[in-house]
């Protein structure tokens, strides 16, 4: 349908709000698990959908149900369908996803959009950090961190042209995240919509753990502040689709890759707990099914 495609038409393109990008400047064999939860009680049952990326599927997180997407069955997804009643989710997240695959097909996983119908209830969406280059700003960071330890050579390396790329990253990522939503109405019109952002990675306080983590000691706080930039801007892309916001920074602070293995929910390039490099392990799962379910206990609109 001509409202449901990523490039529009003059007449389906509108203008992102300048507040967007000035608010920025200021600061991986089966297409889908279909599990359904148990049932509590009689009455209508909830369709959920989860669109997402790696952070979505839980990536090496036991028990892996989709080899394509290194999709979970204790992601945060399949956790908040297990503790509603009356539930069944389709989980169609996918590692390596970026706002693209809503529309196109991801190895055996189809387009994600093609999970949403009239009679969804309710969709998660966590999306946007593949397209800003999660990997290798990672990859990148780690790299340039044996150069200068004590300094800052991954924000100099991104800000070499007088312009912070990664904030312009960011802000080229909010209309496809838009555009998505966008999508996700046309699609599933009467859905409860939440834009799950994402969870804190490195220490709030802006300190490092170098070498356990490798970034350079002033790169800790630039790379937390750009974190921080990439979920402002889906709060401001959520708020400006009149959908719900959820916050799994908050909750996970203090549980970084920097912590002691007892306390981290996210796990550093060299995990010690059944995780992918730099993302949450099963209790990180856990904490944003938590900030989920908590949302969704508020009530539709509310906050």
């Amino acid at each position: 349908m001509a409202s449901d495609t990523r490039a529009g038409t003059a007449a389906g393109r509108r203008r992102w709000p300048a507040a967007v990008g000035a608010a920025l400047g200021g600061c991986v064999l089966v297409a889908a698990s279909t599990v359904p939860a148990a049932a509590h009680g009689s009455g209508h049952v909830t369709e959920y959908v989860a669109l997402g990326d790696s952070y979505t599927s839980g990536p090496l997180i036991p028990r892996q149900v989709d080899a394509n997407c290194a999709r979970s069955d204790h992601n945060y997804p399949s956790l908040v369908a297990a503790e509603r009643a009356r539930t069944t989710l389709k989980d169609v997240s996918c590692s390596a996803a970026k706002t693209d695959q809503m529309w196109e097909p991801q190895g055996t996983n189809g387009p994600q959009l093609d999970a949403l119908e009239r009679g969804t209830d309710l969709v998660t969406l966590q999306i946007g950090g593949n397209d800003m280059g999660f990997g290798s700003i990672i990859a990148t960071c780690a790299a340039l961190s044996s150069t200068d330890p004590s300094g800052n050579p991954c924000e100099r390396y991104y800000g070499s042209s007088g312009t912070d790329r990664l904030t312009v990253a960011i802000a080229q990522t909010a209309p496809k995240v838009d555009r998505v939503l966008r999508a996700v109405h046309s699609r599933a019109p009467h859905a409860r919509v939440l834009v799950v952002g994402y969870p804190d990675l490195l220490p709030d306080d802006g300190s490092g753990c170098y070498p356990s983590v490798p970034f350079a000691a002033k790169d800790f706080p630039y790379l937390r502040d750009t974190g921080k930039r990439l979920n402002l801007m889906l709060r401001l892309v959520a708020a400006w689709n009149h959908v719900e916001y959820v916050d799994t920074y908050g909750p996970t602070v203090g549980h970084d890759m920097c912590k002691a293995p007892a306390d981290r929910w996210i796990e550093p390039l060299a995990p010690t707990s059944p995780a992918a490099p730099a993302h949450p392990n099963a209790k990180g799962e856990e904490a944003m099914a938590r900030a989920v379910t908590e949302r969704l206990a508020e009530g539709r609109g509310r906050g």
